[in-house]
């Protein structure tokens, strides 16, 4: 058991001890990160948690410290850190990690890293 997953294991017995709704939590976050890089709506996230959307939000974040919104921009942002390390070109990155345009993708990668995707490549090469 990763340590990760004993400080969940942790946290959800302190937060919300219902075992069944935290594998329904746990399931869904599994489902982001499986298709992370595909058009994903919170009511898909929802559904495969079998929990309204409402609910899966609140507890989603009460498991997780953030929106299922926010975790998945995080899963897409590592990963797009990974593909930005290869020969891949920026545009390229943007659609494979789930982005519809470039420019939407380079302003929240700028937010979130404080740079820009090729920036964030010029100073791998260095």
């Amino acid at each position: 058991m990763t340590y990760y997953h004993q400080q969940f294991l942790k946290i959800r017995e302190e937060v919300y001890p219902n075992e069944y709704v935290c594998r329904q939590i746990i399931q869904a976050k599994r489902f982001i990160d499986s298709q992370f890089a595909t058009s994903i709506r919170l009511s898909d996230i929802a559904e495969a948690a079998f929990l309204s959307k409402f609910h899966f939000i609140r507890l989603f974040k009460q498991n997780y410290g953030q929106t299922p919104y926010q975790y998945l921009t995080m899963v897409r942002i590592a990963q797009a850190k990974r593909l930005l390390r290869t020969e891949k070109t920026i545009r390229e990155v943007c659609f494979a990690v789930g982005f519809d345009s470039v420019s939407s993708f380079t302003a929240l990668f700028k937010k979130i890293t404080g740079v820009t995707p090729s920036t964030f490549r010029k100073r791998l090469a260095t």
